[in-house]
């Protein structure tokens, strides 16, 4: 029998697998099997909001509408930013956005192509 990982969420030793997510009957958590594993191998793990791991270089999509601050204009839900770049801040992405510039953006309102 192999050794699930506890629940990130409540700490639940009783995780099981499904497919390639891990389920937590206690709390209904449910995390993909790539994060976990990335988890062990150390250091922070970046997932977009579909929980798929996100590494330096990917391309992403932006999944709802974003408000600049200054007045800067509005980054609409569907565009694509290539090459991204993970740091460890409040917002986990660096990036370009072709009409915006460099910006920083935080990975749960982006999804990976």
């Amino acid at each position: 029998m192999s050794a699930l990982p506890a629940c990130p969420q409540c700490n639940s030793e009783y995780t099981y697998e499904d497919g390639a997510s891990y389920i937590c009957p206690e709390c209904a958590h449910e995390w993909p099997v790539q994060a976990a594993a990335a988890a062990e191998e150390g250091g922070r793990v970046y997932c977009d909001c579909a929980g798929n791991v996100l590494q330096d270089g990917d391309t992403v999509s932006v999944i709802k509408d974003l408000k600049l601050k200054g007045g800067g204009g509005v980054v609409k839900m569907g565009t694509k930013v290539k090459n991204i770049r993970l740091v460890d801040s409040d917002h986990d992405i660096d990036c370009k956005i072709d009409g915006f510039g460099s910006m920083s953006l935080k990975t749960e309102f982006v999804k990976k192509v």
